[in-house]
């Protein structure tokens, strides 16, 4: 009986080892240029590790994270049916504010991204408006 006893937690703890070893580190890089007039563009090469290509919350980083990403395609049902587009371009930009109701500081600022890229604020803001636009038309109906 103490054999049975101890061999569930130890098979338990054996497991959790093995699956805390199998989860997948996210790896750093600089962010790359895009064309700051494709919003789908932008979106693939700096949202969909985290929230997949589909924007459903399941990149292939996501595991890695604490929080799972957000499924970006239910922002307008989640919102009464319209899509709270300040609301996504200040998460986007790093707002303390809109970055604290989130939930996550994982989320990488975008908006200091964008700058760094260009030093024309117009290209960055075009980067976040054509982001924010592509966002909203993934909207599920």
């Amino acid at each position: 009986m103490l054999r049975r006893t101890l061999a569930i937690p130890i098979l338990f703890l054996a497991a959790s080892l093995g699956l805390a070893q199998n989860k997948p580190n996210i790896k750093s890089v600089p962010a790359g240029q895009s064309d700051p007039t494709s919003g789908k563009g932008m979106f693939v090469s700096y949202c969909a590790a985290c929230h997949g290509k589909d924007a459903k919350g399941a990149g292939p980083a996501a595991q890695a994270l604490r929080k799972t990403p957000t499924d970006l395609t239910i922002l307008a049902r989640k919102n009464s049916g319209k899509f709270p587009a300040v609301a996504v371009k200040n998460i986007i930009m790093g707002d303390p504010l809109a970055s604290a109701a989130h939930g996550s500081k994982e989320m990488p600022v975008w908006g200091d991204i964008f700058r760094s890229l260009s030093s024309n604020e117009s290209i960055s803001k075009m980067r976040i408006h054509n982001l924010v636009s592509y966002i909203e038309s993934l909207q599920s109906k």
